[in-house]
């Protein structure tokens, strides 16, 4: 496992109440999965898109910070194309698509199974400090 991505989860309170697990990770690209709970639906009765941003942002912050120097996000999307009920186990496969100096670019893609339910966008500024392990 990445020791960026261990430290950044240890002093990651919100990621461990949403019950997120580690699946893969390394330079560029984190896979993460954790199972919807009933404190996490809506008024509809179904996850709340918060929920499998969160997932989604998580997987992100940790791929895009794998590779040792600090970065931010500065923009995100999400479509939420399904929805989500208790006990659905979700996964969220982040992958680097642009590096660049200053700015990368991911796309994750959320799943239930083999059924996209979300994809999601982000963009990073990366910062010249580097993580001290």
């Amino acid at each position: 496992m990445n020791k960026i991505i261990d430290q950044m989860y240890r002093h990651d309170p919100f990621s461990q109440w949403l019950g997120i697990r580690r699946v893969d990770e390394g330079e560029g690209y984190c896979t993460l999965e954790m199972t919807i709970r009933p404190e996490m639906l809506n008024g509809h009765g179904i996850a709340h898109g918060a929920i499998t941003y969160a997932l989604a942002d998580s997987a992100f912050a940790f791929a895009s910070n794998s590779r040792g120097r600090k970065a931010v996000s500065i923009e995100t999307s999400i479509n939420h194309l399904k929805p989500l009920n208790v006990g659905d186990v979700i996964t969220a496969v982040a992958e680097e698509t642009s590096l660049g100096h200053k700015i990368a670019i991911y796309h994750i893609r959320v799943t239930k199974g083999e059924e996209l339910v979300a994809h999601f966008k982000g963009v990073v500024y990366r910062k010249e400090d580097q993580w001290n392990l």
